[in-house]
């Protein structure tokens, strides 16, 4: 269901049919929740999730609200509005896994949380190019106008130091979210562990841009890492996130 909610805003150009998709999803959600899911194959599937792992309605429904209201295709007004969209996004898929895990801890609520607000600071960072080749910046407004950056400096790649400034910003929110996350490690349960294997992803990327001098639009950032498989394997055999 996340896919299918977060390609709803690539896919359609107008407004109205994006929010007529997703209080599709709604009543999909209330209808699941209702033992009634729809015959549509996304649906059945949740409703057996639900069903079979017990999980948390309001998670479900934070998801569908926050990608409706990010339909207004505009950029987040502060960092603030950025993490609270990755909270109620992202940190809300990771609560549903935990719970899928078996998992009730409130350490591991406590990591799924940063670790949720940093992967939407990285989404963002990382879909930077992609958006700015079409036109759009979403990167928050208030650290872009405290380093005297505007939205056309991303438009056209500009690579001067108070853009790379702006992107030190950000990405060292991420990193710090991902501190955090990991502070709690001795006291989350082995069990939600493969819940924050993305935590390595995240760490890839924060170091290769760091090894850039924070250039957001630099080439080897579109770039693979083909020892991500290796780094995921290798931390999951040490009990580490």
């Amino acid at each position: 269901m996340w896919n299918w909610l977060r390609l709803v805003k690539d896919s359609v150009s107008e407004k109205t049919i994006g929010l007529m998709r997703m209080e599709f999803w709604k009543k999909t959600v209330d209808d699941i929740y209702r033992d009634n899911p729809p015959q549509q194959p996304v649906a059945l599937e949740l409703w057996k999730a639900v069903k079979r792992h017990n999980l948390t309605k309001r998670w479900l429904m934070k998801i569908i609200d926050e990608r409706e209201k990010n339909l207004d295709d505009r950029a987040y007004r502060n960092i603030q509005e950025l993490e609270n969209y990755a909270e109620n996004t992202q940190s809300a898929l990771l609560y549903l896994t935990l719970e899928i895990l078996g998992v009730k801890d409130l350490h591991a609520d406590h990591a799924a949380s940063h670790i949720g607000k940093a992967q939407g600071i990285v989404t963002c960072l990382r879909a930077t190019p992609y958006h700015g080749s079409r036109r759009r910046v979403f990167l928050p407004m208030d650290i872009c106008m405290l380093h005297g950056v505007s939205q056309e400096d991303f438009l056209r790649k500009n690579q001067d130091k108070n853009v790379r400034d702006v992107i030190y910003d950000i990405a060292s929110q991420a990193h710090l979210h991902l501190k955090h996350a990991r502070s709690f490690h001795k006291s989350v349960p082995v069990k939600a562990f493969p819940a924050f294997l993305q935590t390595v992803a995240l760490e890839d990327y924060l170091k290769k841009i760091q090894r850039v001098d924070f250039d957001i639009f630099h080439p080897s950032l579109q770039q693979k890492n083909t020892l991500l498989p290796l780094s995921l394997y290798i931390q999951s055999w040490r009990n580490r996130y």
